[in-house]
């Protein structure tokens, strides 16, 4: 019998799973103040590579500058950040 029989199956891989790009609050500092930042925008930036299914932004780092932030998902710390430097974040 061949060995991939003999062994078990383990584990599970969901094949509807959502892979999202991670940008950090932090990172969105590098932007001019009161500008839009959009998917394209953080593309041009670096700060994304691949989009796979989105992007989301993560409540890591501090921002100082409002800015109105366009992405697919985000967390509450990083929504929280965000509207107290004075931006606003918007779900695609």
């Amino acid at each position: 019998m061949p060995l991939q029989r003999r062994l078990p199956k383990r584990g599970f891989t969901n094949i509807f799973r959502k892979e999202y790009a991670i940008v950090h609050v932090g990172d969105l500092s590098r932007f001019e103040p009161n500008s839009t930042v959009d998917p394209e925008r953080l593309r041009e930036a670096g700060l994304v590579r691949k989009m796979k299914s989105g992007v989301k932004l993560l409540g890591d780092g501090d921002v100082t500058i409002p800015v109105e932030v366009r992405v697919h998902r985000a967390s509450r710390t990083a929504r929280e950040k965000i509207e107290a430097a004075g931006g606003r974040v918007e779900i695609i």
